[in-house]
């Protein structure tokens, strides 16, 4: 290997460490040239090497890449402390002045779309010593559900948010209705009473209704029998630009009959409006400076500024971003619901989600979540997150403080001759000062199936933290071994996992990627099971530890003799 290629295989594994296990070639290409400035000469011949390099370091383990890290150079994780991010500045923004909105809609659990929105908007009314609104969008009553509005709530809050107001814009009724009269006075709105089909079409060949020609007093009439009219037969209409490009300025509906109790205000209202109506209003009412959102919503922006401009009322400053997504878990409540109607999934916190819930379930931080949004950042590109991504960062936040214990997956019995029986110490965690734990061991011992499978008789093994066995007899699927105190070098030797007296009986929910492409994946879903060390018995449900040698886990539930944990990832 040349002294390049080893410049590259350096930048490219401390590049992939830093980045849940992918080197990234953009990012390494750029190390390597901006450290060596003769080579941008050269660059169309050293691109092929680096992408070689990248592509052999992408394939090895983490630990792998960990380890050779590690021994390139043993202070990088020491170091490897960055700058804290930080997201730009908000335009227009003036301290002590800047109030951001929080905005569910109570039809779901949030997911992490969701999480890194309501971040943004809590980060920057903090940043400026500013205000946060708590405003559930509920002005559909077919959709919303009350028990969705506690569970946003406690979503929330695990999630690490606060807020000085909450608000339902289900309460502001009668003000909607007040603007709504504003408007057909100034003949802006109409009444019309066209099938869907039909407004449809005309929308779309950009020609206008009849319905337009209506009066002002004929609309008004029309419009406060609203209430007693059946479902689907009348609607209030925008008087927009029906030749706009921007088709949510041709003539868009502003108020519709809907009748179906609310969870909140029952059977009060029948008429009511559209989240385009609402929003324009509550934007401005509520006194909120400024509205960060996906740009899913692009189109509205013109149609929300157009109306509080005919109403007089004030425009925040709106900043958009894409609309994220994680590769191979869906990320829309409408792609989620039927998967838990159809027993895909076993809920909302079905750790293979991407839920708020199913993210605490499998053991994702909610630091994680802010960590991911400043990562992120407020691009406008079209990102898919690869779920590495979300790993390496949780990763980096939990392993000072996750405790370490002993797990042996698919456990094989060893018997050690002269292994005494007796309690000793291990610390831990390796680094912090986590406290210690006590462990019994005895002759017998388990180690896992896959270390077992490749020992030989002869061949001496390193059990963890304990002392080295000879392996005697490794035939017919019995072990047998004797303690071995003859000095060895222990960088040769193997070293296991095992468990000894008392174990506890542990099954690991193994979540993968829930689609492959667009077909469901059938091994989305696995349960290990294996031993643990006594000291697990005594978690409790929620903590987060590491199994060495295995990953990282988080207590799912516990009953007599099993405990069963999620996997969060290696």
């Amino acid at each position: 290997m040349t002294a390049m290629d080893e410049e590259i295989r350096e930048h490219a594994l401390k590049n992939a460490v830093s980045h849940g296990g992918v080197a990234e070639q953009k990012a390494v290409i750029s190390k390597l040239l901006g450290q060596n400035p003769g080579l941008r000469e050269k660059a169309k011949e050293v691109i092929p090497h680096v992408m070689r390099i990248i592509s052999e370091v992408n394939s090895l383990g983490a630990e792998e890449q960990r380890r050779l890290v590690e021994e390139i150079d043993p202070n990088f994780f020491l170091v490897e402390k960055k700058e804290k991010r930080r997201l730009p500045p908000l335009p227009g923004a003036e301290m002590g002045k800047v109030i951001t909105r929080l905005p569910p809609e109570p039809n779901g659990y949030p997911h992490i779309g969701h999480g890194l929105s309501f971040y943004f908007n809590y980060y920057y009314a903090r940043e400026y010593d500013g205000e946060v609104i708590l405003r559930f969008d509920d002005t559909n009553p077919k959709a919303e559900k009350a028990e969705y509005y506690d569970a946003i709530k406690k979503d929330l809050k695990w999630l690490g948010l606060s807020w000085e107001r909450e608000h339902n814009m289900s309460d502001d009724m009668e003000a909607y209705y007040d603007y709504a009269e504003r408007l057909i006075m100034m003949g802006k709105a109409y009444m019309c009473g066209c099938d869907p089909e039909k407004v449809s079409k005309l929308r779309f060949n950009k020609c206008t209704c009849n319905c337009q020609q209506k009066s002002v007093d004929e609309n008004i009439e029309q419009w406060l029998g609203m209430s007693g009219m059946e479902e689907g037969s009348m609607a209030l209409r925008l008087r927009g630009d029906v030749t706009s490009q921007n088709t949510a300025m041709r003539d868009p509906t502003l108020f519709r009959v809907i009748r179906h109790p609310h969870p909140v205000q029952g059977d009060k209202y029948t008429v009511w409006p559209v989240y385009d109506f609402a929003c324009s209003i509550e934007d401005s009412i509520l006194g909120v400076t400024h509205v960060l959102r996906s740009n899913e919503f692009a189109l509205r922006i013109e149609l929300q500024d157009y109306i509080r401009g005919l109403l007089e009322l004030r425009s925040p400053i709106t900043m958009q971003y894409s609309r994220f997504t994680i590769r191979g878990s869906p990320t829309s409540k409408r792609l989620i619901r039927p998967l838990i109607e159809e027993k895909v999934v076993e809920g909302w916190d079905d750790p293979r989600l991407v839920t708020l819930r199913g993210l605490k379930r499998r053991g994702i931080i909610p630091e994680t979540v802010h960590e991911l949004a400043k990562e992120m950042g407020l691009s406008t590109a079209e990102p898919e997150i690869d779920w590495s991504l979300v790993e390496s960062i949780n990763r980096k936040l939990i392993d000072p403080i996750s405790k370490r214990f002993f797990f042996v997956e698919c456990p094989t019995e060893v018997d050690v001759e002269g292994m005494k029986e007796r309690e000793i110490s291990i610390r831990m965690h390796p680094e912090k000062d986590l406290g210690r734990r006590d462990m019994k061991v005895g002759e017998r011992m388990f180690i896992p199936a896959s270390d077992a499978g490749s020992i030989a008789a002869g061949e001496v093994l390193r059990l963890k933290d304990l002392c080295n066995i000879y392996i005697d007899n490794a035939g017919n699927g019995t072990i047998k071994a004797h303690v071995h105190t003859d000095e060895v070098d222990m960088r040769s030797i193997k070293k296991v996992q095992w468990v000894s007296i008392d174990p506890v009986e542990v099954n690991i929910i193994s979540p993968s990627p829930l689609y492959i492409g667009k077909e469901v994946n059938p091994d989305s879903l696995t349960v290990l099971s294996g031993l643990g060390e006594p000291s697990i018995r005594a978690l409790d449900v929620g903590e987060i530890v590491q199994f060495e040698r295995f990953g990282f886990v988080r207590i799912d539930s516990k009953s007599e003799g099993l405990v069963t944990v999620v996997l969060s990832h290696k």
